[in-house]
């Protein structure tokens, strides 16, 4: 990456860019909207009622997830929404502005970070959704049904950046595959919808069962996730489960900045 950020000139120059394009796009977001902010916690709000009633009032979910299960699936809801809507935007980051992209001097990455920075600051302003159930769980719940804020807030930090570093070397993956072979957009839409389920959003990763469980952690959310919960859930630490979602996501970025500098003139060529 060291070469593309030469060619802004320097890293604060782009920064610069990056902060730049990613604040349009959040202008451009909330400005032509009747309710701007708001829809950043509208739309994990309505979310989390609706699998909250469908898993706890018609299936009767059982011993599924921890409680209170409203804090434990919101806290693997909003990093999903950053997830799957930074992704999305990754498969047509450079068809979009492929006037921009094939016309300035601005790193072809830049197009790719955007995204999560965008959306991470989505999911930044859709954290009161969480703090607000905890809060109600504290006046409202009993026994089990009040979540209680631990040391694993602490950790809080590490599940962003962490995820950030897995988004980022997707973005280098499917950005420039994308561009190239246009069927790819429909497959990875596909495939983020088998991997909510994938996922441990609705479950945790002790809930899985046989030899599944063992196989978990080699989807890097699960470790994501595992430390978004343990600010409320402590007794859902797996460090391997961790350690796996850290070697994956390192992996994958590596992938990524390779996959990126070998596929950057071709989708160039091609726009």
């Amino acid at each position: 990456m060291a070469t593309t950020v030469g060619a802004a000139g320097t890293p604060r120059r782009y920064l610069h860019s990056l902060w730049l394009l990613s604040a349009r796009d959040l202008k451009v977001r909330y400005s032509t909207s009747a309710l701007g902010y708001l829809w950043s916690i509208l739309d994990p709000l309505v979310m989390s009622a609706i699998y909250w009633f469908v898993f706890t009032v018609i299936f009767h979910r059982g011993s599924i997830g921890a409680q209170p299960y409203i804090v434990f699936l919101i806290a693997a809801l909003l990093p999903w929404v950053w997830f799957q809507t930074a992704v999305t935007d990754f498969t047509r980051a450079f068809k979009k502005d492929a006037r921009l992209v094939r016309s300035t001097a601005i790193p072809r990455s830049i197009w790719v970070m955007r995204p999560v920075l965008s959306k991470g600051i989505e999911f930044l302003f859709s954290m009161p959704v969480l703090v607000v159930f905890v809060i109600g769980t504290r006046i409202w719940g009993e026994g089990h049904n009040v979540a209680h804020v631990g040391w694993g807030i602490l950790l809080l930090p590490v599940a962003i950046a962490l995820q950030a570093v897995l988004l980022i070397g997707l973005g280098l993956l499917v950005a420039p595959l994308c561009a190239l072979y246009t069927d790819l957009e429909r497959t990875t839409a596909l495939i983020m919808r088998a991997l909510f389920y994938a996922s441990p959003i609705i479950y945790s990763v002790q809930d899985i069962p046989g030899v599944l469980r063992d196989l978990a952690p080699f989807n890097p959310l699960a470790g994501i996730f595992t430390l978004y919960r343990m600010a409320f859930f402590p007794d859902m630490w797996d460090g391997r489960t961790v350690l796996i979602s850290v070697a994956m996501s390192l992996i994958i970025l590596v992938l990524g900045v390779w996959v990126f500098r070998k596929l950057e003139r071709p989708v160039l060529k091609g726009l």
